[in-house]
């Protein structure tokens, strides 16, 4: 169950941010009410991942896998692009993600 937690919790937080960044700056209201339910249903679903997950990997995957679906939720809906450095950085992340899924006992509690 913790990673269907940690799942849902990252899609609401992309939610959020998605919807962040359509509030243009929480002037405009249903994409600012959307803003605060994407990060309360986030965080109370990474609050129900840590009755299993140590903080420090279920923080490391929720905010990795955020950053990458934001940058492809940012050229797909936004049309912002990402420089060769960027997507070099994001590539890093999951692969950090994927060595703590295949080689960290930790993340097997």
């Amino acid at each position: 169950m913790a990673y269907l937690y940690l799942i849902l919790a990252v899609a609401a937080e992309t939610i959020g941010t998605s919807a962040l960044q359509a509030s243009q700056q929480f002037t405009r209201t249903g994409p600012s009410i959307l803003v605060v339910a994407g990060y309360a249903t986030a965080f109370w679903f990474l609050s129900l991942t840590l009755r299993t997950l140590p903080v420090g990997i279920a923080y490391a995957m929720w905010s990795g896998l955020g950053i990458l679906f934001i940058a492809l939720i940012g050229w797909i809906v936004f049309g912002q692009r990402l420089d060769a450095a960027a997507i070099l950085g994001m590539a890093l992340i999951l692969s950090g993600i994927v060595v703590i899924q295949i080689f960290s006992a930790t993340a097997h509690r």
